[in-house]
C-alpha cells in the first residue's frame, strides 16, 4: 500500500497542478472518481493486466467507460495507461482530494452513527467540528449498527469515539488492567 501510495503522488500532484491552472478542481475530482471506480473492478484490473492490449487501447477503453473526459483528462489516462500505472487510480483520486481539500480549507470527515442522523443533529456535528478545526468539514454520514449507540467519526488520522461499543471497549479494558 505503502508503495502505491508513493506511486501515485506525482500523477496527483500533477492531476491537481493541471486541474488548479484550468480552475476545473471539481471536475477532475469527479473524473478521477470516476475513474477510479471503473480502475477498481475486476474487469477492469485483467485488462489492464492484459500483455495483449497496448496501452493506447487500455487508455481508450478505461476512458471511454469512465463518461464523459476533457481531452487533459484523457491524456492524463493515456499518460497513466503507458507508464503502467491505472492500477493506481484510486490512491491518485484519494491523494488529488487530500490535495483539494488542504487547497480550498477543507477537511474530511467520516461520520458512523448507529442510527440514521437528522439534518439538525448532523449540522450540529458539522459545526462542532468546523470551529474545532478552523475549517469547512465535508462530512460522509454512515450507519453502523454494531455501534449500539452513538457517534463515531474519524479526520485524517484522528477518531473521536461517543460510541456505546466504543465506551464498552474502554470499560473492558479497564476492568481488564
Amino acid at each position: 500500500m505503502a508503495e502505491s501510495l508513493t506511486i501515485a503522488r506525482p500523477y496527483a500532484e500533477a492531476a491537481f497542478k493541471i486541474a488548479r491552472e484550468l480552475d476545473a478542481l471539481p471536475d477532475w475530482s469527479d473524473a478521477l472518481s470516476r475513474l477510479a471506480g471503473v480502475a477498481a473492478t475486476q474487469t477492469a484490473h485483467d485488462f489492464i493486466g492484459n500483455p495483449k492490449v497496448d496501452a493506447a487501447q487500455v487508455a481508450a477503453v478505461i476512458a471511454d467507460t469512465a463518461g464523459t473526459l476533457s481531452d487533459e483528462q484523457r491524456n492524463f489516462v493515456a499518460v497513466l495507461a503507458r507508464n503502467e500505472r491505472l492500477d493506481v487510480l484510486t490512491e491518485i483520486a484519494g491523494q488529488f482530494e487530500a490535495l483539494r481539500n488542504a487547497h480550498e480549507g477543507v477537511v474530511d470527515a467520516r461520520i458512523a452513527s448507529a442510527f440514521p442522523l437528522s439534518e439538525a443533529q448532523l449540522a450540529d456535528i458539522v459545526e462542532t467540528l468546523r470551529a474545532k478545526y478552523g475549517r469547512q468539514v465535508k462530512a460522509s454520514v454512515s450507519v453502523d449498527p454494531d455501534l449500539i449507540g452513538g457517534v463515531s467519526i474519524r479526520v485524517g488520522d484522528e477518531v473521536m469515539d461517543a460510541s456505546v461499543r466504543g465506551k464498552l471497549a474502554q470499560l473492558a479494558s479497564v476492568l481488564r488492567a
